[in-house]
């Protein structure tokens, strides 16, 4: 039987998250909203390009080639076109042959209150506004840097790279150190309360529901030793020892194994994600996520906690 949709692992996506806009939004800023209409008629079979979060969006939904007749994943389009511009973002899923049929087109006005109306978890766009609007809320949100990047059609295994503080868990440990900026004040608070799992943070929602699908894959592989993995999931995080006992113990209660973790105490996140290349990496701050932009590390800014207050 299919998944309902209260089953699902939901992604909502902004146009703007999954298409280059650029070209689109400049007709929009320069001549108005009459023009950017006929502009978009006008060009309605003309395919958008790829956009940051294409990649991310493409491997998902192949997952569900491994669940014949379930469907158990699904990306909803949550836009502020009206319906008649947002043909073209449409016609242009269809071209890439993306298997998305839902959608929401919100006329100009905030898609923000539908989140939950889809079970989403997660809304990506590149309105940083937009974004803020559902973390404030308490929706799960992000806001996609830069613009698109070379997706290499012959790889559909899909890397998601995670921050810890402020993405998977909450951000009372950073809140210890934004407060105090002493780095051994952390480590002692962390190291008293290691066996103290963290809160969840706002994808753990996300980060859960993708673990059922890696324990799957996981079983599959032990299983089938010519059997190929479709996805892995990673840790990326400024968290040092001793602060790493606390993060190992929070995903021991959870009962969630990810494949890789990096406890990297001040390195620069880039020189492993250059490595490692995930299609899409979630980070609160945007000083980690300004080292990897350029360096074809799709990103994602989550405005959450302490680091992203003023």
């Amino acid at each position: 039987m299919p998944f309902e949709i209260k089953d699902k692992l939901v992604i909502a996506v902004a146009s703007s998250a999954l298409f280059d806009l650029s070209e689109s939004d400049r007709v929009f800023r320069e001549k108005g909203c009459e023009a950017y209409h006929r502009y978009q008629r006008q060009k309605q079979n003309v395919a958008l390009k790829k956009g940051v979060a294409f990649p991310f969006v493409r491997r998902l939904l192949n997952i569900n080639k491994r669940f014949p007749g379930r469907q158990p994943i699904e990306v909803v389009l949550l836009s502020k076109n009206d319906p008649d511009t947002g043909l073209r973002v449409f016609n242009s899923i269809q071209h890439y042959g993306l298997e998305i049929i839902r959608a929401g087109f919100l006329n100009g006005k905030s898609p923000i209150k539908y989140i939950p109306a889809f079970n989403a978890a997660l809304f990506l766009s590149a309105n940083a506004a937009d974004v803020k609007e559902a973390i404030n809320a308490g929706f799960p949100a992000g806001t996609v840097l830069g613009t698109g990047h070379e997706d290499d059609l012959d790889d559909d295994e899909l890397r998601i790279a995670f921050d810890f503080d402020g993405v998977i868990v909450d951000d009372e440990a950073e809140k210890v150190y934004q407060t105090t900026h002493d780095i051994d004040r952390f480590h002692e608070s962390e190291t008293q309360n290691a066996a103290l799992p963290m809160d969840p943070g706002p994808l753990f929602k996300l980060f859960r529901q993708l673990s059922f699908f890696q324990k799957f894959d996981r079983l599959q592989e032990r299983r089938d030793k010519k059997y190929k993995r479709f996805l892995r999931i990673s840790i990326v995080t400024a968290r040092s020892a001793p602060a790493h006992e606390r993060a190992i113990n929070t995903l021991r209660k959870w009962k969630i194994f990810v494949d890789e973790a990096f406890f990297l105490g001040g390195i620069e996140k880039r020189r492993i994600l250059e490595v490692m290349h995930p299609h899409i990496f979630f980070d609160d701050q945007m000083v980690h996520l300004k080292s990897s932009s350029g360096k074809h590390i799709p990103s994602v800014h989550i405005p959450f906690g302490i680091t992203n207050r003023g």
